[in-house]
């Protein structure tokens, strides 16, 4: 017999806590199977509270309690699955527990864990509960002190070091900061002044051997601390930062006080092992890290409701920081195509939800690309709606009103209301409404006054049938016919269901360049001929609206291709090679306006205008375009591939990123017309791996790849992380018909890792990137997949939860994709013992 369904959690069904916690001190004795965890807590009654409460429920989970005391008096709790609870005495108390737990055998790692002989924590979002007994909630602060005891060498927590083994932090944090490291490792030092002068010392702690490789990493870090002090006024207030890379982690990081913990992937690096892809992850996600520091630290969320509060927040700072490290324009595009290919895609589906979510079962079923990418695009219109000076004053204002809170999304809009003094309450439904909005627009010219009406639609999502209007700031811009620019960039502010805008005094009909920059997360439906559409590719001043017009006109072309079997468009090929011969455009820039809509991106355009997607279709057109692009600008290509070549030694910089991106998109298109030539000789010759696995990857997609993937893998299989990527790159670059077979040879190598998540991801996870193959019309892919979230889920639910995404979009196939899909997804919601985390996700899939 199955489980009672899990009740879901309610924002609207938020209370305070019934206690303050003044101060914790935790007392950790690792000794693996026994480890031993003593806390002690002091306890207040919290004035918020709407009456003084005479017993304590604290969270726990998987723990096995030794004993408890309350003011040095043994207690007998009443014990639960999920905690105890205790009655207390009136007024502040002292709670003392001692716990017993097995880190060796915690496979879901959160909590306290094991990885490869390391003992190292993951609390977010609820894993301290399985450390010890505590009110584990974002909105209960405390200054904490910790012991610990082991005979590891390295022996680290938050805050402040105050002797082997013992650190103090001052600053109050809730428990899902709370962090513990101690192994064997090895620390790359610097140091950083902060602008008050303090100096601080800089730790990254690796495994021995991996110390060089930890130079980038620290670089970033310094450059991020600069740059927060710079643009934000923020400064760093520990006298110690320190980051630890770990092999076995589910997330990317984690933004623990003083002691970030990372995924190794996004702290090693060196132009041997790491791609420029490997070194713009990392800059950016130390960065993301670093900034949490105030922006979900110091400032917390009140309850998990308010997870965009902290990430929506510290994405849009990050990009900010990689906009400045690396060009805006090319950033801004790369930011629209992950919002379009993993954002748009949940708002479209079954898992569709509000950037401030209304309930879960489950919280880490919403650390989604809604709450991280969308939340940072409503910080990004806002900003366009107070301007930068409005902003500024705005985030003044909030770090000196809410330092030390924990905060809500009506704390955060209040705050910009009292700074620039507008009315936000429409502009707030962008937190509480799912959905991508669809904004269409007409136009008409008449006596020198250009009209635009827009009309803005937000179709039903699960749970909210009916949307209201929402502000939208619409960034425009005109251009003559000559392709000069007649009126530079303004915002229009839409705040209706159907609005116009007039421009006036124009002496000829220009040519509108709307949504310049992505001014707002919207889809825009806009229909212009092919000629109007190269004009934009040839014209536009915007470098967004710019590839943009490609991007749209290559979705126009591969539609008609996929629909009407219509030929590759000239008008495309040859905008598209004006483009890339042009040298006053920056190699990056052009690199992107190579890259077609991606499959998935051409599945769901064809379901939205009433087809069936048929993966195998939509996958030969795309073909078919490559080849035509391959024989249009041939000799251009040649061209540019020798005067890209980046010369030794290796530097991750962007420029000679740039370079290298549009090397390789060369190369791509050319190894259709060489017979992979130039793919041999830089396979043999490359001296970076960004080069190398470039050459492997066009290999192995042409069928020439086997003894190269043997070289490869004799010359890195002793090295996790290049490993990874050559399990993925096999997968991504099979043949559709091939994929599933591959896959599944791949998890019987003897390096196939399944419970490492990152070797996991490299196989299954990557299973999702080669569409056709996934989509199989024989339902291969979809058991093989499903097979491994069974295996998998009870071992890493986190893990499997995320991974169930990979059916979101069944919908939109065709009945006998449906069906198989279904069938797969019923298998996995009949499991007994099927984790809360997975049954939620399934459920929610299926509706």
């Amino acid at each position: 017999m199955k489980d009672a369904a899990p009740q879901p959690v309610r924002l609207a069904e938020y209370t305070p806590f019934p206690f303050v916690v003044e101060h914790v001190e935790l007392w950790f004795t690792l000794a693996g199977p026994d480890t031993r965890v003593r806390s002690k807590i002091r306890f207040a009654p919290n004035p918020a509270a709407a009456a003084p409460a005479r017993e304590i429920f604290l969270h726990g989970k998987e723990l096995k309690l030794i004993s408890a005391q309350i003011d040095g008096a043994a207690v007998e709790p009443a014990l639960t699955p999920k905690g105890l609870t205790c009655p207390v005495p009136e007024g502040a108390f002292t709670w003392e527990a001692e716990v017993q737990i097995d880190p060796t055998t915690n496979t879901s790692l959160d909590g306290l864990y094991v990885s490869g002989g390391m003992y190292c924590t993951q609390c977010e979002a609820e894993g301290f509960r399985k450390i010890t007994y505590y009110p584990d909630r974002p909105d209960v602060m405390a200054p904490f002190r910790v012991h610990i005891d082991s005979d590891m060498p390295v022996k680290l927590s938050n805050g402040n070091p105050v002797g082997d083994g013992e650190w103090d932090d001052p600053w109050p944090k809730p428990a899902y900061l709370f962090a513990l490291v101690a192994g064997d490792l090895r620390a790359f030092s610097s140091d950083f002044n902060t602008m008050s002068g303090r100096a601080v010392d800089l730790n990254i702690y690796v495994r021995p051997g991996d110390e060089p490789r930890a130079e980038y990493a620290m670089d970033a870090l310094i450059r991020s601390m600069k740059w927060d002090e710079e643009v934000y006024g923020r400064e760093y207030d520990l006298d110690v930062f320190n980051i630890v890379a770990v092999d076995d982690f589910n997330m990317g990081a984690m933004e623990n006080k003083g002691l970030n913990i990372f995924n190794s992937k996004y702290v090693l690096a060196s132009p041997e092992t790491a791609t420029d892809g490997d070194y713009d992850l990392i800059e950016g996600i130390i960065a993301h890290e670093y900034f949490h520091n105030w922006t979900g630290n110091r400032i917390t969320c009140r309850d998990w409701f308010q997870l965009c509060l902290k990430e929506g927040l510290t994405v849009f700072r990050d990009q900010q920081f990689s906009s400045d490290m690396r060009g805006a324009a090319v950033k801004r595009i790369t930011e629209v195509m992950q919002l379009r290919a993993r954002q748009f895609r949940e708002d479209q589906g079954p898992l569709a939800h509000p950037v401030r979510p209304e309930e879960y079962i489950e919280i880490n079923n919403f650390y989604t690309a809604t709450v991280y990418e969308k939340g940072a695009e409503v910080i990004h219109m806002l900003k366009h709606l107070v301007g930068d000076e409005g902003y500024k004053k705005a985030l003044d204002l909030y770090f000196e009103r809410h330092d030390g809170d924990a905060a809500t999304i009506e704390d955060w809009l209040k705050v910009f209301e009292d700074a620039t003094g507008r009315d936000l309450s429409q502009f707030a439904r962008w937190y509480s409404q799912a959905g991508t909005p669809r904004l269409s627009v007409s136009e008409s010219f008449k006596d020198g006054t250009l009209t635009l009406d827009f009309k803005q639609e937000t179709k039903p999502t699960p749970g909210q049938p009916i949307k209201a209007p929402q502000v939208i700031p619409i960034a425009v811009g005109l251009i003559g016919p000559n392709g000069d620019e007649v009126v530079p960039t303004t915002v229009l502010e839409m705040n209706e269901a159907e609005q116009s805008f007039d421009f006036t005094g124009l002496s000829a009909k220009p040519v509108a360049s709307i949504l310049r920059g992505f001014s707002a997360p919207v889809v825009l439906d806009r229909p212009l001929d092919s000629a109007t559409r190269a004009f934009l590719l040839a014209h536009d001043t915007d470098p967004f609206n710019r590839w943009e017009a490609g991007r749209v006109l290559g979705k126009e072309v591969l539609t008609a291709m996929i629909t009407k079997g219509a030929p590759p468009s000239p008008d495309l090929l040859s905008g598209l090679h004006r483009l890339v011969a042009d040298d006053s455009l920056e190699p990056a820039y052009r690199a992107l306006m190579l890259g077609l809509p991606s499959e998935d991106d051409l599945a769901q355009t064809l379901f939205d205008s009433g087809h069936v997607p048929d993966p195998a279709a939509i996958h030969a057109a795309r073909e078919t375009l490559l080849e035509a692009m391959a024989t249009e600008m041939e000799p251009t290509l040649a061209s540019l591939y020798e005067q890209m070549e980046t010369p030794a030694p290796y530097t991750p910089d962007a420029e000679a990123a740039g370079k290298r991106s549009l090397r390789s998109a060369c190369l791509g298109l050319l190894s259709r017309r060489d017979g992979c030539a130039r793919a041999k000789v830089l396979f043999e010759a490359a001296d970076n791996m960004t080069e190398e696995l470039s050459a492997l990857a066009v290999l192995v997609r042409h069928g020439e790849g086997a003894e190269a993937l043997q070289t490869f893998y004799d010359k890195w299989h002793h090295d996790r992380l290049v490993m990874d990527k050559w399990f993925m790159l096999q997968v991504v670059q099979a043949p559709a018909e091939k994929m599933a077979e591959t896959a599944k040879a791949l998890t019987e190598h003897a390096d196939f890792d399944w419970k490492n998540p990152n070797r996991f991801r490299s196989v299954l996870g990557a299973m999702q990137a080669n569409p056709a193959g996934f989509h199989r019309a024989d339902g291969a892919a979809y058991q093989l997949y499903a097979d491994w979230l069974i295996r998998l889920d009870p071992v890493n639910p986190q893990t499997t939860a995320r991974m169930t995404t990979g059916f979101e979009t069944w919908a939109r196939y065709d009945a006998d994709r449906q069906q198989m899909i279904r069938g797969e997804l019923e298998r996995i919601a009949a499991l007994e013992g099927l984790s809360e985390n997975t049954g939620e996700m399934v459920g929610r899939i299926l509706g």
